[in-house]
């Protein structure tokens, strides 16, 4: 409700600059001729100052654009930089854990070889040798009779 009130008034007022504007010109102490003149002059001036500010304006305009492709740039150019920097980084961690995993790899097989050298041979850790030694698939059993 306060909004209509405030734009009627604003109405109104604008009414009335109108008209008080319309009187002022049919009243003015100069002849009709120079009135046309007077007014075809202010808007002469008025288109002139109007093209003038929108060149600066364009210019202005313009030079910020320019300023904001820069930023745009070096912050693309940033980016750039963290992601080779990251990729560099993966790429040293996944040597890095290939090496391991073959290290590892290497040490597991020489174990492995060297346990199954070892059961062989009857030279297992300990000194108990095959005799003791029973396997999944072993068919030792032993029964208690009665």
């Amino acid at each position: 409700m306060a909004d209509d009130n405030r734009i009627n008034g604003f109405a109104w007022f604008l009414a009335g600059l109108g008209v008080g504007a319309l009187a002022g010109i049919l009243y003015a102490p100069k002849s009709g001729r120079e009135t046309r003149d007077d007014l075809a002059n202010s808007a002469r001036e008025g288109t002139e100052y109007l093209r003038n500010r929108s060149k600066q304006v364009a210019e202005q305009v313009g030079t910020l654009v320019d300023k904001g492709k820069d930023q745009v740039g070096e912050y693309v150019d940033r980016g750039r930089e963290a992601v080779d920097r990251g990729r560099a980084q993966w790429e040293d961690f996944v040597e890095r854990g290939k090496s391991l995993v073959g290290e590892q790899g290497s040490r597991v097989a020489a174990a492995v070889d060297a346990g199954r050298q070892a059961y062989k041979t009857g030279s297992a850790p300990g000194g108990a040798g095959t005799a003791g030694v029973t396997g999944v698939g072993s068919s030792t059993s032993t029964t208690t009779g009665s």
